[in-house]
């Protein structure tokens, strides 16, 4: 028998009163990967957690986590399951080492080597109170509290919020650590250059309906590149505009600027019947391909 998806979910749909969360989620996250979550604030990415660990009730629809219905058996949910909320709440009158130890007890026990080991690497201190901390320092230990007892699925609501670029690149390593070894990260952001750095493959929420699923390669052999390529003297546009692949096409006197999806084999070809001075190549990031789905173009705020 095959392994259960880490999570599916059928329809899933959570209504606020008249106020649409989310509608009709239909998702599937393979077990051992690194899915990125994406969309703005408000776009459904936190309802869809909460949903799917049952802290809030789907208004229709379903959800499995690893195979299991979070509805009926929640508990074996929480069991298996790492979770590190968007917003972290600890209780500010313990130190780190009282709110480990309170977890950890309530897990029925955990590597307390792991966990020296953990804080090593994210350079926490347990010895002071959560009063004391600050936010980065707080996000820290919520790390901590989503990875020590090395849950199945880690299900993350942006993880490094506050972080220092080199915790931020620790959490990373400890990513890969996890999917090497058959864990699975569900990891909900809007920034968009960790998923990019991080991400196995990437869904994209708007306005909480689920709008593309993809795989990082795929997502940017079909984004536009821009390439500008200057000749030893004009040439006619024509030839270039009705190429495979080229979507646009600006003239400037020697040089010409091509928006190309897919392959450039068409485009490098054609180029070769001219002397060209200079070509230059930009592949589209993570942002440009978010913004496109958004219908946001040049410098519009999708957020």
């Amino acid at each position: 028998m095959s392994e259960p998806a880490a999570i599916r979910t059928e329809n899933l749909t959570k209504f606020y009163g008249k106020n649409r969360g989310l509608l009709d989620l239909n998702l599937e996250v393979r077990p051992g990967e690194v899915f990125g979550f994406l969309g703005p604030n408000g776009a459904g990415k936190t309802t869809t957690i909460r949903l799917l660990l049952d802290l809030i009730r789907p208004t229709r629809g379903e959800a499995r986590v690893l195979g299991i219905n979070p509805r009926t058996s929640p508990e074996e949910v929480h069991r298996r399951t790492g979770y590190l909320p968007g917003e972290l709440a600890l209780y500010e009158q313990l130190t780190g080492k009282e709110v480990l130890t309170f977890c950890a007890s309530m897990r029925g026990g955990i590597d307390w080597a792991y966990v020296r080991q953990l804080c090593e690497r994210l350079d926490i201190d347990l010895s002071r109170h959560m009063s004391e901390l600050s936010r980065g320092n707080k996000q820290k230990i919520g790390v901590l509290l989503a990875f020590f007892h090395r849950p199945e699925l880690l299900i993350l609501d942006e993880p490094t919020s506050s972080l220092d670029p080199l915790v931020q690149q620790e959490v990373h390593h400890l990513f890969r650590e996890a999917t090497e070894e058959g864990r699975t990260i569900f990891l909900s952001s809007h920034v968009l250059s960790e998923v990019e750095r991080v991400a196995d493959r990437v869904g994209i929420i708007r306005d909480g309906t689920l709008v593309a699923v993809e795989s990082m390669k795929t997502l940017k052999d079909r984004a536009l590149r821009r390439v500008e390529v200057t000749f030893a003297q004009a040439v006619p546009t024509d030839s270039f505009a009705g190429l495979p692949g080229v979507r646009s096409v600006q003239d400037n006197g020697t040089v010409l600027r091509l928006a190309v999806e897919g392959s450039m084999d068409a485009l490098v070809k054609a180029l070769g019947r001219h002397e060209v001075e200079s070509l230059t190549s930009h592949e589209a990031d993570l942002e440009e391909i978010f913004l496109s789905y958004y219908g946001v173009t040049g410098d519009e705020d999708a957020t």
